[in-house]
C-alpha cells in the first residue's frame, strides 16, 4: 500500500510538473512551430494555437519517452535514485526558476533550468557526476547554433539562388522531409518496448532483406512527398510554399512534443515506479499540460512572434524550420533535453545571414544577453538546486 506522504509528495510534484508543461506550451514549443506560417500569412493566430497543443500532444504521447527517461534517470551516476523528496524539489525549483522568466521578462531556458536542477539535487544526495551523459548533452547543445544556423543559412542561400530553379528545390526539400519523417521512431509501430519507423514497419510488405526493404519504402515515401508538392507548386510558388511551411510548422510541433515533454515530467520517473504508475499515463499527463499551455497562452505569443516573422518571408521561413525540425528529432532519438529556443533562434540567425549578408540583422549585444541567460540559467538551477535540497533534506532528513 502507498504511504500518504509519498502520494502527497507525488502530489505536489505534479502540480509543478503541469506548470512546467503549462509554460512550454504557452512558451517556446507552442509559439514557434506556427509563428512563420502566421507571418506568412498562411494560417490564422487561432487555428495556429489550435493546431499546435493537438500536435504538440501527439509529439509528447508518441515520442516523449526517450527524453524523459534521460531527464528522469541518466543526469546521476552511481547507485543513487532521485528521492521523492529530490524529485519534488527538482520541479519546484525549476517551476520557480521559470516562473521568475515569465513575470520578469529574462529568458530562462526551461532545458537548461530543468536539467541544472535534476543535476543538483542529484549531486546534493550524493551522486556522481554522469559525464558520458553530459558530454551527449553538452556536445548538441553547443552544435546546434552552428548546425541549425549552418542548414538555414545554406538552404536560404540556395532558395535565393539563380542557378537552380526555387521550385525544384523545394521539392528536393520536401523529398528530404519525408525521408526524414518515413524513419522517425514511433512508439506505436514497434514491438515490446522498442519503437519503429513508418519505413521498418513497411519493409516487411517488400522482399528481400530488412535493410533494403526500409530504403525502398524510404525511397517510396520521399517520392510521395515531392510529388504533391510538386503537385502543389503547380497552382502557384508563394502559395505552394506557403503550404509546405504549414507543413513543416506541423512537424516542428510535433517534434517539439516529443522532445519538451520530458522536461515536464521526467523527474517524476522515479516517483512513478513507487506508484506503479506506467509511462503512458505520465506522458499523456504531460501532453496535456503542453496542450492547455499551447490552447491557453500561445496564441498571444503565435501573433507577438510572427511579427517578427513576418520579414523572414516563407522562403526563409522554411530555411528556419527544416533544421529546427531535423534537430529536435535528433534529441528525440538520442534521449537528449535541449532548449527548443536556442534550435529556433540559430536556424533564424543563420536563414537571416543568408538574406541580410554579415549581421543578419541580429543584435549582437541581444544574442550575448541571450547565450548569458542560458548558462546563467543551467548554472543557477545547479547552485540553487543543491544548496535548497541540502538545506531541507538536513532539516528533514
Amino acid at each position: 500500500m502507498v504511504e500518504i506522504a509519498t502520494l502527497g509528495t507525488f502530489a505536489v510534484a505534479a502540480l509543478a510538473s503541469l506548470f512546467m508543461a503549462w509554460a512550454i506550451g504557452a512558451g517556446s514549443s507552442g509559439s514557434t512551430p506556427f509563428a512563420p506560417a502566421v507571418g506568412a500569412n498562411a494560417i490564422s493566430v487561432m487555428r495556429a494555437g489550435f493546431l499546435v497543443g493537438l500536435l504538440g500532444f501527439s509529439g509528447a504521447v508518441l515520442q516523449g519517452a526517450n527524453v524523459s527517461e534521460a531527464v528522469g534517470t541518466e543526469l546521476i551516476a552511481g547507485d543513487v535514485t532521485l528521492s521523492s523528496l529530490a524529485a519534488t524539489m527538482a520541479l519546484l525549483i525549476a517551476a520557480a526558476l521559470v516562473a521568475i522568466g515569465i513575470f520578469t521578462g529574462y529568458p530562462i531556458a526551461t532545458a537548461f533550468t530543468v536539467t541544472g536542477a535534476v543535476i543538483g539535487v542529484g549531486l546534493a544526495m550524493g551522486g556522481a557526476p554522469a559525464w558520458p551523459k553530459y558530454t551527449e548533452i553538452a556536445t548538441l547543445w553547443v552544435l546546434t547554433p552552428f548546425v541549425g544556423g549552418g542548414i538555414a543559412y545554406a538552404v536560404a542561400r540556395a532558395l535565393r539562388a539563380d542557378a537552380l530553379s526555387e521550385e525544384y528545390l523545394v521539392i528536393v526539400l520536401a523529398a528530404l522531409v519525408g525521408a526524414i519523417v518515413a524513419n522517425i521512431e514511433f512508439a506505436i509501430l514497434g514491438s515490446g518496448s522498442g519503437g519503429a519507423s513508418i519505413a521498418q514497419a513497411s519493409s516487411g510488405w517488400i522482399p528481400g532483406p530488412a535493410i533494403a526493404g526500409t530504403a525502398v519504402a524510404t525511397l517510396a515515401i520521399a517520392v510521395v512527398w515531392a510529388g504533391v508538392i510538386a503537385f502543389d507548386l503547380q497552382s502557384g510558388t508563394e502559395q505552394g510554399e506557403r503550404h509546405f511551411l504549414l507543413v513543416l510548422g506541423g512537424l516542428v510541433a510535433f517534434s517539439a512534443g516529443g522532445s519538451q515533454v520530458g522536461l515536464a515530467i521526467g523527474p517524476l520517473i522515479p516517483l512513478s515506479g513507487e506508484l506503479d504508475l506506467p509511462l503512458l499515463a505520465m506522458l499523456v499527463g504531460g501532453g496535456f499540460g503542453l496542450l492547455l499551455g499551447s490552447w491557453t497562452g500561445a496564441p498571444r505569443m503565435i501573433k507577438a512572434i510572427s511579427q517578427d516573422y513576418s520579414s523572414l518571408g516563407p522562403r526563409r521561413s522554411i530555411a528556419a524550420l527544416i533544421p529546427s525540425f531535423i534537430i529536435a528529432q535528433a534529441a528525440v532519438f538520442y534521449g537528449i533535453p535541449v532548449s527548443f529556443n536556442e534550435i529556433i533562434v540559430s536556424a533564424i540567425i543563420g536563414s537571416g545571414y543568408a538574406a541580410a549578408g554579415a549581421g543578419g540583422g541580429v543584435s549582437p549585444r541581444k544574442m550575448g544577453i541571450t547565450v548569458l541567460a542560458w548558462i546563467g540559467s543551467l548554472a543557477g538551477a545547479i547552485i540553487v538546486s543543491y544548496a535548497g535540497y541540502t538545506a531541507v533534506g538536513a532539516v528533514l532528513l
